[in-house]
């Protein structure tokens, strides 16, 4: 329980520092033979600052528990 604890409370930290991840993705539009042409586009990832502080939170929570016995 400490150690899922804990991780749950560095994660949250981490949450709330950054709030999103971004990465780019490369498809194939047409291929014919040869000639290959591709488009990159970016796509991101979001979640808001308060998953941090659940997280945080929870993590807080479990540590408590695990003391207790």
């Amino acid at each position: 329980m400490k150690i899922i604890g804990i991780i749950l409370i560095v994660a949250g930290i981490v949450m709330f520092l950054v709030t999103g991840i971004s990465y780019t993705t490369e498809e194939t539009v047409i291929d014919a033979g040869p000639i290959e042409v591709n488009a990159e586009s970016e796509e991101s990832v979001n979640w808001p600052p308060y998953a941090g502080g659940i997280a945080v939170i929870a993590g807080f929570v479990l540590l408590a528990v695990g003391r207790k016995k």
